[in-house]
């Protein structure tokens, strides 16, 4: 063997040891599998992962009952919005009827994490040291309120307002049958006729 042909050879192997160490493994699909669940779940948690379903039936103070709620408490109707997997369609129980003022808000959970947008709903008796008067979009307040996660003493911005009956309701999801109870706020809109 010549001098150039091994120079070459040597070269070569050189060249191909030192590719091979600098390539990346390529990700198997089972990790890009993993990896895309996790994202999935992350993104599942940032919008109403975190919410608790169901309430103890304790209501703020101040909160007024309706005098004539569309839907009377004991009655039923069915869920027409999905504020969460599994409601949209569900046969519910009226569990209360109150009048008040409902808010979007967005806020930054108390236990970190992204934040929160235009979240449905908090009524004007969850938010602390208001006045009576409704507030305007764009304003903040504070939430004395638990229906999320991180959502309790969180600074919230004021997306929408509005004066209407707000219902506390008793289903079963329909995704899995779980029962709710006590679930805080849908509003008379999101609500219809029982099937």
């Amino acid at each position: 063997m010549t001098l150039k042909k091994i120079i070459i050879t040597l070269l070569t192997i050189t060249s191909m040891l030192f590719l091979a160490a600098c390539g990346g493994e390529e990700p198997k699909p089972e990790e890009t599998t993993e990896t895309e669940q996790q994202n999935q779940e992350q993104t599942d948690s940032s919008d109403h992962g975190d919410m608790n379903m169901s309430g103890s039936g304790e209501v703020p103070e101040g909160l007024e009952k309706a005098e004539n709620p569309t839907y009377e408490v004991g009655s039923q109707a069915t869920v027409e919005k999905d504020h969460m997997e599994g409601m949209k369609g569900a046969q519910a129980t009226i569990a209360g009827a109150y009048d008040t003022t409902v808010y979007t808000v967005s806020y930054t959970p108390t236990t970190g994490g992204e934040k929160v947008t235009d979240h449905k709903w908090v009524i004007h008796e969850e938010l602390k040291d208001v006045s009576e008067q409704p507030l305007e979009p764009g304003e903040e307040a504070t939430i004395q309120a638990d229906h999320m996660e991180g959502m309790n003493g969180a600074q919230a911005t004021i997306d929408s307002a509005k004066q209407t009956t707000v219902y506390m309701i008793d289903f079963e999801l329909t995704t899995s049958g779980e029962k709710v109870t006590n679930h805080k706020w849908v509003t008379e809109d999101e609500l219809s006729p029982p099937e």
